[in-house]
């Protein structure tokens, strides 16, 4: 069971009579119940867990459960799909299996602008989700999905009193629109546990590209600083633990509509995985294109050109590199660390050429994007380094690095030949 604890910036897991800090490293399976079988389920869990995936963000009622007979839900009576709920559940509990939480949207946001969840069937859809699915703790709710939390407030309003009324054990946050943060609307509320962000697909260039999805809202454009949003959320008021719940996905074309421009790759979900991290996120959600839609060959085509099936997705190099994140994070207590921004001078050192920094009473990380040379403030450290390592975000490997702070230093290349690297150092071995 997840816990928000009072004073903490990260989450806590209550297992076995024990709490320990908990990094949320989640998946983007938005299909997960309506286009995979649950051998397929498993398969893909299992996949996930070896690489250190935690949780799994996946939808109950979407527009893909329309036109499937086995999969037709009607909010007004959800408990007439007997079948699809025994697969719902059927689901977590093999997700527990792997030590995975189910991070499930009870409806996808068009399922409210569609006028299929009201005002008239929230609670009742609430009171059923949360019956149903009470005996399992290995849940979090998220409300929303791809849609603003000032669109119908009301019913989100009722589905989050509802089910912290129902199973107040289990945490909620809200999946928002793309470029904002669900603190936008519920910032002054007690209706969600902690915060998520959807930093988004889209390039420091690509404020307006005239489509569906352009901001059209004073929330402001960050472009590819998802740090930013940390930041914002962290020295707000009245601040909640928050996380990038949609970077950019890999595998999915920059600014999402254009599909002559470049796909985002393995450097770029890598880079916002660190940035938002380092800023003090309680964790990160990578997610590639195929595999959020689950891309099979039984599709017509695929969403915003997919090129490959979802069973070969999975093993994108970005996504299988998400484990080294959270190797690093386990390897330091990191319930106790935060962003260090007199570490590193960052002067000048914009967009691509930032270095951000986290660090602990006794440990102290730093990720340099572009490569470009940098000196660590010895004084900034806080501890005398024991250890200190070069750390490959591409295959895990460490090296000693014989460097001393306050000199300037240039990072080597990583396996890839790419240029994003981390400086580890550690006060005891």
């Amino acid at each position: 069971m997840l816990k928000v604890l009072k004073n903490s910036n990260y989450l806590w897991e209550q297992k076995n009579g024990k709490t320990k800090p908990f990094f949320w490293l989640g998946d983007t399976a938005w299909l997960l119940l309506q286009k995979l079988s649950l051998a397929e389920i498993e398969k893909y869990f299992k996949n996930r867990a070896e690489r250190r995936f935690n949780v799994i963000q996946a939808v109950l009622v979407h527009d893909e459960n329309f036109g499937r007979p086995w999969a037709e839900i009607d909010l007004d009576s959800p408990e007439r799909a007997e079948n699809y709920w025994k697969k719902a559940e059927a689901a977590t509990e093999l997700a527990k299996k792997f030590g995975i939480y189910t991070a499930w949207l009870p409806v996808w946001g068009s399922m409210v602008k569609k006028g299929f969840l009201t005002e008239k069937n929230a609670r009742s859809y609430a009171e059923f989700l949360a019956d149903r699915f009470k005996t399992l703790d290995n849940i979090v709710w998220v409300l929303g999905g791809d849609i603003r939390g000032g669109v119908k407030f009301e019913i989100w309003k009722i589905m989050a009193e509802t089910l912290k009324s129902r199973c107040p054990e289990k945490l909620i946050t809200f999946h928002p629109f793309g470029r904002t943060c669900s603190a936008d609307r519920f910032g002054e509320t007690d209706l969600l546990d902690f915060d998520m962000f959807q930093s988004g697909h889209r390039r420091y260039d690509q404020h307006s590209l005239g489509a569906w999805d352009d901001n059209k809202e004073s929330e402001g454009f960050f472009g590819e600083d998802n740090w930013r949003y940390v930041r914002k959320c962290l020295s707000a008021d009245r601040p909640r633990l928050v996380l990038d719940g949609e970077p950019s996905y890999e595998g999915i074309h920059q600014g999402l509509h254009d599909f002559t421009q470049p796909f985002w790759r393995a450097p770029d979900v890598r880079r916002y995985a660190y940035w938002s991290v380092f800023e003090g996120a309680c964790g990160h959600t990578y997610g590639a294109n195929s595999v959020m839609q689950f891309y099979s060959p039984s599709d017509k085509a695929p969403s915003y050109d997919a090129r490959e099936y979802w069973k070969d997705g999975i093993n994108l190099p970005g996504g299988a590199q998400m484990k080294y994140l959270y190797e690093l994070m386990m390897s330091a207590d990191f319930s106790y660390g935060a962003h260090n921004d007199n570490l590193v001078s960052n002067k000048g050192f914009e967009k691509y050429d930032r270095i951000t920094a986290f660090s602990g009473a006794d440990f102290a990380f730093i990720y340099n994007f572009s490569g470009r040379p940098f000196a660590v403030r010895a004084e900034a450290l806080g501890f005398e380094p024991k250890r200190i390592e070069w750390l490959d975000p591409t295959d895990g490997f460490r090296r000693a690095a014989d460097i001393v702070p306050g000199d300037v230093i240039t990072p080597p290349k990583n396996a890839a030949g790419e240029t994003d690297m981390l400086l580890c150092f550690y006060g005891n071995f």
